[in-house]
């Protein structure tokens, strides 16, 4: 639903720059024809492991076993888990339990554990004490010799086979990690600076005190002579023992609260955080943060298996981070499976469903919407594109299916003509926003704050034969969806039959607008909140300034629709009156709506769904350059965002030369498999700023984030809000991704690279 009445104070206008959205992902290869190929892309998938309930899950350290075992330090003891294995074995200290604060792994197959009460080794399953070594131990590291070193509170202590002996490096006590270098080097990670001790002919020295941030929490080799120091206060790059860079939140750490660091084969390095983790490749930061990614943001410890795959010690338990290699094509088999598994239900209706477990889609089930018929439209118009790509009798299938759902939605009501927002079985089941009388107190606030505003005590109403509850009060929203999804059928349907559905229901449509005077008109006798296109409203009701150019373009694009598909010189009669006689023509230049605080994503989608057929079908060239103005205007405002749909409904509209579609393609790219609506808490990154721009309601973030870092999943959604989602309680259907996808390809922007495979819905 829209809003309005947002107060204009406090604006604040922040720096965006289009690189933030281009650069989002590397990859696609740009052929002679000018179409992209779709090559592999890499994507992260996040994989949860629970540990016992209480202290267990208080995860301090974490380390990879020669055989692939994964073994954790906790608060309540060491835990494993076995190559393949579901649950976490624990292994008995000596002394009881207690905290463990560091673990480290041997190549020589033992695992090494800094406790409440000293140093334990670990070879198959069982644990000893090392005598000589007092307790608590914060940090241990071991070499390629197999040598241990271990300190804490009460010293230095190096341990070999069958011998341990004290030491005294020189250095302070408030050790945080230790790790073996080359040569017989050892870093020492301190809360007073990074040590490095070496091994001289008559026994070990400390060497100069190469002290970058004081708080250093953990060191790990980069390769090419250079160390990467985690640190409070960012990361300290090191040449030998020259400090020669520093890494913080202005080059896109999410926190310069550092506590661990380690490099991957490939050469990635990874960083935990108070604000979650972080991988630089290829000369850019990825953040993966939130519960799309991690059991918690408050990352104790990082460790790179040889296979890739990235464990991730947190505050609530342990993530591994697993990859698949999927092209675009791969990725869209692998959505249309999450959606004809999970987001369509009777009678055809396409939306995302709710999840009675956050994040756990075993627990899905149906759930209705206000804008249910405008997610189905989207998904009939999807399935066109789809058809027109591939000729997949699968894909006219759930075409025709999705148009049957819209259909429904208008004879379900009685009223020929008039649209339900959606409609549930009449079992009993919950809906939203249920059938209620409105107190005059609270309604008299209401109509303060919107004095627009409908009261609508009967929101839901019992189709005909009392199998169906059908939702009234339709938007405008829903209308404009619906003739978006009927001109792409329309324009890709291969068959008569289809196009002649496709104009039954247009003309029926229609004609309810036009017999009430240019309004969708409820059971009641009076028009919807929204659903007012009329004369009278927009050019003459201040109440309606907002609208005057949005609405003035939808109307126009129905009337030119209907003409098109019902060839009835009627609506171009009725067209060419409102331009001649109430000049909607130039209210088309209005739109959108750009003050800050009029602005919304739902308006710069409608207008997505209207544009194209108004600029397609007219041939009068004065007309088409008023409303390429408009759409020039429009596309101008969301050209940053890169957002696949948007771009491509103005490559449609123009040409993809004129078009974003390396940002757009980068966002496909980058888009993740999770579909599950996270909550995304980008307030307290350090990376980011906050702002009011470019819609002045509420906090945005002053750059465009990649898909990984947001919950977006509409185009009717501003993907700049610092915080989205709904804490993992509902999925996605993943039509925002499939309609542009399938839309690149008809388009000929993207070029398929073969083989398009099977996916199981996950």
């Amino acid at each position: 639903m829209r809003g309005i009445g947002r107060s204009i104070a406090g604006l604040a206008v922040c720096a965006m720059t289009l690189s933030a959205v281009i650069g989002v992902c590397a990859g696609g290869s740009i052929t002679a024809a000018g179409s992209h190929l779709d090559e592999p892309v890499l994507h992260y998938v996040h994989e949860a492991h629970r540990l016992p309930a209480g202290g267990a899950s208080d995860v301090r350290a974490l380390a990879l076993a020669r055989d692939g075992g994964v073994w954790v330090g906790t608060a309540a003891g060491v835990f494993v888990l076995s190559p393949g294995g579901e649950a976490w074995v624990p292994v008995v200290l000596a002394g009881g339990e207690g905290p463990v604060f560091d673990v480290a792994a041997g190549s020589d197959g033992a695992v090494w554990a800094g406790a409440w009460n000293g140093l334990h080794g670990i070879r198959g399953g069982r644990a000893q004490r090392i005598e000589g070594v007092a307790g608590p131990v914060g940090a241990v590291g071991v070499s390629a010799e197999g040598i241990v070193l271990a300190g804490g509170p009460g010293g230095y202590w190096r341990v070999g086979a069958g011998w341990a002996e004290e030491v005294e490096p020189g250095c302070t006590r408030y050790v945080r990690g230790i790790t073996a270098g080359t040569a017989g080097t050892w870093w020492v990670a301190t809360e007073m600076g990074l040590y490095a001790w070496r091994r001289a002919r008559s026994g070990y020295w400390v060497d100069a005190r190469a002290a970058a941030s004081i708080s250093v929490r953990a060191v790990v080799d980069a390769g090419g002579g250079r160390l990467w120091a985690a640190a409070l206060g960012g990361i300290q790059v090191f040449e030998g023992e020259r400090l020669t860079r520093s890494i913080g939140a202005g080059d896109g750490l999410p926190s310069e609260d550092v506590r661990a660091i380690a490099r991957g084969e490939d050469g990635a390095l990874w960083c935990g955080t108070a604000r979650g983790a972080a991988c630089y490749e290829s000369g850019r930061w990825k953040v993966l943060r939130g519960q799309r990614w991690l059991m918690s943001d408050d990352v104790r410890d990082v460790a790179v298996g040889h296979d890739g795959v990235v464990w991730v010690a947190t505050a609530a338990g342990v993530s591994a981070l697993r990859t698949e290699q999927l092209t675009l094509a791969a990725k869209a088999a692998r959505f249309h499976r999450v959606l004809e598994a999970r987001h369509v239900r009777p009678p055809g209706i396409v939306g995302q469903c709710r999840l009675r477990t956050p994040g756990q889609l075993a627990t899905w089930e149906p759930t209705d919407d206000d804008n249910d018929g405008g997610y189905t439209a989207l998904a009939l118009a999807m399935e066109a594109y789809r058809y027109a790509v591939t000729g997949d009798p699968e894909a006219l299938a759930a075409a025709r299916r999705a148009l049957g759902a819209c259909e429904f939605l208008e004879r379900v009501t009685g009223t020929p003509g008039f649209l339900a927002r959606t409609v549930v079985p009449a079992d009993g089941r919950r809906v939203h926003d249920p059938n209620e009388e409105i107190p005059a107190p609270v309604w008299a606030e209401e109509q303060v704050r919107d004095p627009r505003n409908k009261r609508v005590p009967l929101r839901w109403r019992v189709s005909a034969d009392g199998r169906w509850l059908w939702k009234g009060d339709t938007s405008s929203d829903e209308v404009t969806a619906h003739f978006f999804g009927y001109w792409a059928f329309h324009e890709l349907a291969r068959d008569a039959a289809d196009r002649r559905r496709v104009a039954t229901q247009v003309v029926r449509i229609m004609d309810h607008l036009i017999e009430h005077g240019y309004t969708l008109t409820d059971l009641d006798g009076t028009p919807t909140r929204w659903g007012v296109w009329a004369p009278e409203r927009l050019n003459g009701d201040p109440d309606w300034a907002m609208e005057r150019g949005i609405n003035s373009v939808e109307l126009l694009s129905f009337l030119k629709l209907a003409h098109h598909v019902s060839g009835d010189s009627r609506y171009a009669d009725h067209y060419r009156r409102l331009i001649r006689d109430h000049h909607y023509d130039r209210n088309a230049l209005e739109a959108p709506n750009l003050n800050p605080a009029w602005r919304t994503y739902i308006d710069f989608e409608l207008l997505a769904f209207a544009y194209p057929a108004l600029l397609t079908l007219e041939t009068d060239p004065g007309l088409r350059r008023v409303y390429r103005r408009s759409l020039e205007r429009w596309h101008a405002a969301v050209r940053r965002d890169g957002s696949p749909f948007f771009e491509f409904i103005y490559a449609l509209c123009t040409t993809p030369r004129r078009a974003n579609c390396d940002g757009a393609l980068a966002l496909l790219r980058e888009t993740p498999l999770d579909l599950v609506r996270w909550t995304m808490d980008n307030t307290v990154r350090e990376d980011v700023r906050l702002c009011r721009y470019p819609e002045i309601e509420r906090w945005q973030t002053d750059r465009r984030l990649p898909p990984g870092e947001i919950a977006y999943s509409r185009t009717d959604q501003n993907p700049w809000l610092a915080v989205q989602g709904d804490g993992g309680e509902s999925e996605g259907d993943g039509v925002f991704w499939l309609l542009p996808y399938w839309m690149g390809r008809h388009l000929g922007i993207l070029e398929s690279a073969g083989g398009v495979g099977k996916a199981k819905a996950q």
